[in-house]
């Protein structure tokens, strides 16, 4: 009986990972210093689309452990699209009048990171990783 359980668990487990990979329906992923940001278009019960947003940001793991992610969600459903991108583009061109032209961010490795925070402290970065 107990082996019965513990399978019919394990079945369900693997119907409800199956179910989650089917939901996203397109996705995209934007590389950004030491975070990923993940554009998934999801399918919602209703068969309704909407947008999830995960940031995965990479943590530095202590002397012997594996190197960690955290994630923080946000779902944007299509019905405030307009609203979001509107206030998208408004603080984008606040920031920009303020600083004039962003620079790009030079693109990341741990390779770079290691002989940078071997030299000098590391740097803190605000909004959008353009206050310094």
């Amino acid at each position: 009986m107990r082996s019965f359980f513990l399978l019919t668990t394990k079945k369900m487990e693997n119907q409800k990972d199956e179910r989650r990979e089917q939901e996203i329906v397109y996705s995209r992923s934007v590389k950004a210093g030491k975070r990923i940001y993940y554009l998934d278009v999801r399918k919602a019960r209703n068969n309704d689309l909407y947008l999830s947003i995960t940031e995965s940001k990479r943590r530095q793991a202590e002397e012997g452990e594996a190197p960690s992610f955290e994630k923080h969600k946000v779902f944007l459903y299509k019905e405030d699209f307009a609203h979001f991108i509107e206030g998208l583009q408004d603080v984008i061109a606040f920031v920009q009048n303020q600083l004039g032209t962003i620079e790009e961010r030079p693109e990341w490795t741990p390779e770079k990171e290691e002989t940078a925070s071997e030299n000098e402290e590391p740097k803190k970065k605000g909004l959008f990783g353009i206050f310094k």
